[in-house]
């Protein structure tokens, strides 16, 4: 089995998925494999409070793991299912033929999506070096250069100059943004 790419309506990814899924195995279409969304989690910490959120990784798309027939075409079971669901574009390919996955876009999507979900990270947009200015607390306005990343915590090490004198100060990585 291959994989393949098919496009669809923002945010009915899930939607066309389980409908997807749900009319594959109601029919018996033993041509289709797995059908995913890849998301990731993300750790998002306000005020001391952690939450985690999923986020697609692919927004607009949805992955389908399919047995094409010789000439590369989807088979005509499958293909009629797949164009009847309400939100479903097309696969991506050329004149009419969907275009299979490379086995390293494959490997990388996988990896992404079975991650465990206990380790959601923290999306942090900031490197080293990046010149960034403080929006929020008792450092309001003042503008300073990223020195490290805490990403477990959700703290950026910033390096503020006050009266004259480097100091570094941790905040909260959402309340500084980037000049």
């Amino acid at each position: 089995m291959q994989w393949y790419v098919l496009r669809v309506a923002s945010n009915k990814e899930e939607k066309v998925r389980e409908s997807l899924s749900r009319k594959m195995e109601v029919e018996s279409v033993e041509s289709v494999g797995r059908i995913m969304v890849p998301v990731e989690q993300i750790k998002r910490i306000r005020g001391g409070k952690q939450r985690v959120l999923k986020r697609k990784l692919y927004p607009g798309y949805v992955f389908m793991e399919m047995e094409p027939k010789e000439d590369g075409h989807i088979p005509d079971e499958a293909w009629f299912i797949i164009k009847e669901t309400l939100g479903v574009g097309d696969f991506i390919g050329t004149e009419g033929v969907p275009t299979a996955m490379r086995d390293t876009d494959v490997a990388k999507m996988l990896k992404e999506a079975e991650r465990p979900e206990d380790t959601p990270n923290i999306k942090v947009e900031f490197e080293k070096g990046d010149v960034v200015k403080i929006r929020d607390g008792a450092f309001e306005n003042f503008e300073g250069t990223v020195d490290s990343i805490d990403t477990e915590r959700g703290v950026v090490q910033v390096i503020v100059t006050i009266f004259g004198r480097s100091t570094p100060l941790d905040i909260e990585y959402w309340q500084i943004e980037k000049i």
